[in-house]
This record gives C-alpha cells, sequence and structure tokens, in this order.
C-alpha cells in the first residue's frame, strides 16, 4: 500500500514538474523582491525594485481582485469573445480581427523600444505566476499571457474606435445578409441610450482657499470597470489612481505632482471612405483617381465555442488603402480609416504617469494616440489644461467629414495630424476653471474658452450644449472659494437642469387646460408638487420619481416628432401638445402606483445600486438587499450619474453605469486626496472587499486616499509578495 502511495506521489510530481513553466524560478526570484500592501480597504499598493517589477506586482494583484474581468478585457481585444461565449459574438470577433493581428501585434512588438518589451513581459510574466500559483483558476480562454498580447488594449477607454464600427453592418456585408442593414439611417431618438463618457474638472490655485491647484477625476463607465491602485518603483514611478483591468498603467489618476482625467470626445478621429468596387476576375478593384488598385482579400477565421466543442465561421474579408470594408451604402462599399498606432498608444499611456509638469506631459500629447478622449490636467506648479481629442486627422474642409468621403478622389486623403497646438487647447484660462462632461470644448472655461469659428467642423461634431454641461456652468464660475471638500459636494450636486427646462411647458399646459379635463383633477396634486420643486435629486424626493418616470414616458412620445422637426426633445416640449404632456403626467404617475403602491413614491425607494455576484454582467432582484441613491442620469444633466433601470422581474430600478470612480485631488508640496470606487475593490462575493465601498458609493461620501506610506499605517490589512 505505501510503495502504491509513493508511486501516485511519484506521477504526480513528474506530471507537476512537467506543467511547471520553465521560468516558474524566475518569478518566483522577482516576486520577493516586490511588495504588495493591501490597506484596509483592500486597495493593493504595489513597490518593486524597477518599472518592471511593479507591473509584474501591479498585474498580479488585478489578477487576485478580478482575474475574470482582466482576461475578457484581452479576450475582447483578441477577438476571441465566441471561443467563450459562442456563435453569438462571431461578428464582433471579426471586428476586432479586421484591425487587430496576432501576427502583426507579435511585428510591432519585436519592433518596440526595449525598455517597453521589458514591461509587456512584466505583465506577461504577472499574470502568468498568478495562475501558476492559483492552479484552481480556470481561464475562459487565455491559458498564457504573452507579451505582445499587452498591444491589443493599449489605451484605456471603454469602447475604443473600433468599437464605432457597427456590428449589424458588418453581418451584413460578410454575413451573407441583404445588406439592408447597412444602410445609413438618422438616429431615432424614441431608442434612447444611457449617456456615457465623464467628467472631469480642474480648478486653478487663484480660485482655491489653499492656492493649490484641484482636480476631480469623475469616469463614467460601467460599473467595476476599473481596478484602484497605488504602483511605484525606484525609477521614479508612483502613481495612483484608476487602472482598466488588465492594463499596466493608471488610465485616470495622479502621481506626487500632476493629475490626469480623460473624457469621451466629440471629435472626428475617424474617416469613412465610399469605395466604387467593381468585380475583375477573381477579385474585386476600386476607383482611385484615373486607375483602378486591387483590394486585398484577406481570409479570417473566426472560432466559436458550440455545445459540442469548438467551430468555426471562415470569412475573406477586403481592405482598401484606406482601410477594412466594414459595410455596403448606396451602392458603395465603405472602407473606415482610424489610428492605428499600438506601440505609440502604449508608450503614451504609461509615460504620461511619469511626467511631473505640464511641458513634460504636453510633449507625451504629441503622440496623438490617445485618441478618443479629451484630457484635463492639473499640476503642483498650478497649471491647469484641457486637451481636446489627441488623434485629429488633416483634411480638406470642403468635404462633410461627418459623412463618407469619395475614396476615390486623391483630395481625400488625410495630411498627416493637427498638432496639440493647433487643436483646442486651454492653458491656465483667466476664468481660473476648466471642465468636460464629454461635450463640446467651446464653454469648457466659461468666457475664456475658444471660439469654435477658429478650428474645422471635424474638430467636433457636438451641436449644441449638453444637461451636463449647463450643470457645470451654474456651479463653477465666480468661486474662489473651493477646498478638496467643496469640490466633492460640486461634483455631487444635487441640480437636474433639464427639468428646469422640460416642467415649466408641463405647468403651462396643465394651467390652460379646462375644468372640464379630467386630468385636470387627476394630476392636481402631482403638478402642485413639481410646481413646488426646486429640480434637485433626493433619496426622499417625490418630485424626482414623478419628474423622471414622465421624462421618460415623454420623451419616447414626442421623441420623432423632435427628430422630424431637427429640435432638441427637450426643447420641443415647448411646442408640443399640451394634452400630450398632460397624458404622459398621467402615465407617468399610473406605473409609479403600479410599481410602488403609490405615485408619491420617494426617489431612493426606486433607484438602487445593489452587487449580489461578481458577474460582469449583474442580475438584480428586488427581493435582495440594496442601497439607495439619490443621484439620477446624466441625461437630465445630474453631475454624479447613475444609469439606471428596471430589469425583467424586477420594479427598482438598478445602476449599471455611471460613476465607477470618483478623486478629488490637491496639489501642493504634497498631494491630498479622497477618492471612490462603485462597490469595492474585490469581485469575490465572499471578500469583504466586493461591498465595502457601496455606502461611501451612494452617499459621495469619500475615503482618505492613502498616497504616501505614513498614510498607511494604522490602515494596513496586509504585507505581501506576490504568491505568498
Amino acid at each position: 500500500m505505501k510503495r502504491s502511495i509513493l508511486v501516485l506521489a511519484l506521477a504526480c510530481a513528474v506530471q507537476a514538474a512537467a506543467q511547471t513553466p520553465v521560468n516558474a524560478a524566475a518569478w518566483e526570484k522577482q516576486a520577493k523582491g516586490i511588495t504588495i500592501t493591501r490597506d484596509d480597504w483592500g486597495i493593493a499598493h504595489i513597490a518593486g525594485k524597477t518599472d518592471a517589477d511593479a507591473i509584474f506586482g501591479m498585474m498580479y494583484a488585478q489578477a487576485e481582485d478580478d482575474f475574470n474581468r482582466v482576461e475578457t478585457n484581452f479576450i475582447n481585444s483578441m477577438g476571441r469573445l465566441a471561443e467563450a461565449e459562442g456563435e453569438k459574438e462571431v461578428y464582433r470577433d471579426l471586428r476586432m480581427k479586421l484591425f487587430i493581428n496576432p501576427d502583426s501585434m507579435k511585428v510591432r512588438y519585436a519592433g518596440a523600444a526595449p525598455w517597453l518589451q521589458k514591461l509587456c513581459v512584466a505583465w506577461a510574466d504577472g499574470l502568468n505566476y498568478y495562475l501558476y500559483k492559483h492552479p484552481g483558476v480556470k481561464p475562459r480562454v487565455i491559458a498564457h499571457f504573452e507579451p505582445w498580447m499587452a498591444l491589443t488594449f493599449s489605451e484605456g477607454s471603454i469602447g475604443g474606435d473600433i468599437e464605432k464600427v457597427s456590428l449589424p453592418q458588418l453581418e451584413a456585408m460578410y454575413g451573407g445578409g441583404t445588406g439592408a442593414a447597412s444602410q445609413e439611417s438618422p438616429p431615432d431618438l424614441d431608442d434612447y441610450q444611457e449617456p456615457t463618457g465623464s467628467n472631469g474638472i480642474a480648478i486653478a490655485p487663484a480660485n482655491t482657499v489653499n492656492h493649490h491647484a484641484l482636480l476631480l477625476i469623475n469616469p463614467h463607465t460601467s460599473f467595476f470597470f476599473r481596478a484602484e491602485q497605488q504602483v511605484t518603483s525606484g525609477e521614479g514611478l508612483n502613481v495612483y489612481g484608476a487602472a482598466t483591468w488588465g492594463q499596466f498603467f493608471i488610465y485616470q489618476g495622479f502621481n506626487t505632482r500632476t493629475g490626469w482625467m480623460h473624457t469621451t470626445s466629440g471629435v472626428n478621429d475617424q474617416s469613412d471612405y465610399a469605395e466604387t468596387v467593381t468585380k475583375k476576375g477573381d477579385g474585386y478593384v476600386y476607383k482611385y483617381g484615373a486607375a483602378e488598385r486591387p483590394l486585398t482579400a484577406v481570409k479570417i477565421s473566426v472560432p466559436y465555442k458550440t455545445a459540442t466543442g469548438m467551430s468555426k465561421k471562415d470569412f475573406t474579408v477586403y481592405y482598401s488603402s484606406h482601410g477594412p470594408i466594414v459595410r455596403k451604402a448606396d451602392g458603395k462599399w465603405i472602407a473606415v480609416k482610424l489610428m492605428q498606432e499600438q506601440v505609440k498608444a502604449l508608450t503614451q499611456s504609461y509615460t504620461r504617469t511619469k511626467q511631473h509638469d505640464y511641458k513634460s506631459f504636453a510633449e507625451t500629447m504629441e503622440l496623438h494616440t490617445n485618441s478618443s478622449n479629451n484630457t484635463i490636467f492639473a499640476d503642483a506648479s498650478g497649471d491647469i489644461a484641457y486637451f481636446h481629442g489627441n488623434f485629429i486627422p488633416r483634411r480638406d474642409p470642403q468635404f462633410d467629414w461627418s459623412k463618407p468621403v469619395d475614396g476615390s478622389n486623391p483630395a481625400t486623403e488625410w495630411k498627416g495630424l493637427l498638432s496639440v497646438k493647433e487643436s483646442p487647447l486651454l492653458l491656465n484660462p483667466a476664468s481660473g476653471w476648466i471642465y468636460n462632461s464629454n461635450n463640446w470644448p467651446w464653454s469648457a472655461a466659461g468666457p475664456s474658452s475658444q471660439k469654435q469659428s477658429d478650428f474645422p467642423d471635424y474638430v467636433e461634431t457636438g451641436k449644441e450644449e449638453s444637461p451636463r454641461g449647463y450643470h457645470a456652468l451654474k456651479v463653477l464660475p465666480g468661486r474662489h472659494d473651493f477646498t478638496l471638500n467643496s469640490l466633492v459636494t460640486t461634483a455631487y450636486d444635487s441640480y437636474l437642469p433639464s427639468f428646469e427646462r422640460m416642467i415649466p411647458p408641463l405647468l403651462k399646459a396643465y394651467d390652460a387646460a379646462p375644468a372640464t379635463d379630467p386630468l385636470k383633477a387627476k394630476l392636481a396634486d402631482q403638478i402642485a408638487v413639481l410646481r413646488a420643486w426646486d429640480y434637485r435629486w433626493g433619496v426622499s424626493s417625490v418630485a424626482t420619481s414623478l419628474a423622471v418616470f414622465w421624462g421618460e414616458d415623454v420623451m419616447r412620445r414626442v421623441g420623432t416628432d423632435a427628430r422630424r422637426a431637427k429640435v432638441n426633445s427637450e426643447l420641443y416640449l415647448a411646442q408640443a401638445p399640451g394634452a400630450t404632456l398632460l397624458q404622459s403626467l398621467a402615465a407617468a404617475s399610473d406605473k409609479l402606483a403600479a410599481d410602488f403602491g403609490k405615485w408619491q413614491t420617494p426617489w431612493g425607494d426606486i433607484n438602487r445600486f445593489q452587487r449580489v455576484n461578481g458577474d460582469i454582467v449583474q442580475p438584480f432582484d428586488d427581493s435582495k438587499p440594496s442601497i439607495p441613491v439619490g443621484f439620477a442620469s446624466s441625461r437630465w444633466g445630474s453631475l454624479a450619474s447613475f444609469g439606471a433601470k428596471a430589469y425583467p422581474g424586477t420594479k427598482k430600478w438598478y445602476g449599471t453605469s455611471g460613476n465607477s470612480f470618483v478623486a478629488v485631488i490637491e496639489f501642493g508640496d504634497s498631494v491630498r486626496a479622497r477618492a471612490v470606487s462603485a462597490g469595492g475593490e474585490s469581485g469575490d462575493p465572499g471578500s469583504k472587499h466586493f461591498l465595502d465601498g457601496a455606502e461611501r458609493y451612494a452617499t459621495g461620501n469619500l475615503r482618505e486616499v492613502y498616497f504616501y506610506p505614513n498614510q498607511l499605517k494604522g490602515h494596513t490589512e496586509r504585507v505581501y509578495h506576490p504568491g505568498e
């Protein structure tokens, strides 16, 4: 019996040795020089001798907190989602594979600077070491990370440029459909989508009590999309903030001297080219000037999971000199041209975290690869700045770049890029403040803003001020008393400017209705509540509930007419039939009563934060615990955004997007900061850090950031090396 056990043990040892990566010993040695300190909120503070050591520890800590999200981001970035989730994701994968090819990424990696290669190796090693030390963790797709893979997701936006390509239109192009889905159509305002983007505010020293620059970092993304971390090294790295799961740089954050916040830009940073294509022999050609050029045909296979194993779909896709063909429209094949500089993008994303003043930070912006973002900046020298977009192709203004341009006309080619100074740029405006809420830049510093007429149309696609923009313009001007705490209060200001425009037409319609109208009596109490309302949200506010339910209903009723009239839906209410506005309020009241027992339901009883498991797509259940949230959707101009709605089987509304990370920073001889993340740092429901930030999140009660070692004293939960 003993001999059998010994033989079995030896066999297991031999098998384990065969499976042990050849560099496991090197990982173990490197890990011993890296320290991870978990504070009492579970946030990892990683320290290494070199930047590569710090990146190794950073990725190990991310994998500890939520390996599923780390892996999923790179499954997406490499076009391998169908391998995990089946045939329904084939065209999403095809879209990625049109732009991200493993062979080309390997070539680009091989040509990258040695220092960047070293960081990519550390990135892969940290993740692979985690999998080696946690054999019970079973990756869905990526069992081994390779350094080149870091290039496939090189800037931290939740939806990059590639995701602007329409999946239905792509499927119509390559899936054998009729092509009807590929026809351009105007947006239907009835099909509402929660506004995306973020808030950023920078306050100059002249407008602050302590005469130090202040910065608000407030990304609006899907919840739990980023990890909160601090990463330091003996080579000068010391950065804190939000890192998109799986990436080795802090995307939105600060170091000892500078801070930066990215908001979604309205810049037109890519171009669609209508190619005139004809069949010729076994292939296709497209017209270019007086000549014909062959379209390049490429075979792409997309594997996908089935109930019985793996299958695949094979595609022949086409490229013109402008880029991949992604759809058909009006008898043309449409190619899309966008930024494709993965090495530069990763370089810029990382190196900006180590810049210590405006001049050096601006130099990183000249890499022009933070393509879909605006940037709000502040530093310890007192500089505040706004950079608009970061990848703006120079184009001939005679063409309408909001539509596909003629690909056969050489005059439509890009002519380089606009420099940072040629793009909308603000540095220390006289107003003493800068903001952006993924709206146009023409109000970013109030009267100190730049003029739209000074720039080409393609620099900004937004045609009017956004609701959050109106809100910012109400709370920022004329103040010289900002502090760290008052900036938090400003970020959570409860004003809902959309309703200040929408409610008066409703009140006017009610007042004009004849006394014999049955709605006059039915809506008397509701109108009294809205007439007395100060347009501010709150958990105990009945008016907020009534206004939001009415707002959702009335926008569905008037959206199509507003679009046809080419009028903003909010402004259209002033000319909408009064009966429509009143009928909508009656329907909203009935909906509230049906769902919650009475229309007089406080907003906090409806609007809830809930996190019941670690799934990326969260389930919701009215019978399980949840937390009231006072702030509302950014649709209505709420700066603190909470995108919530009812889900199948629920009456209460649950948020899935909006405020995901909030931080305020004061720069000076040292930095002071406060922050909060939605829910908690860990994706494990069994961890106490799965939900320990929820109450602070819901109330805007930001906690102190432990940036310096002395701040961690008394607030340390665990100190260890990766792998321990």
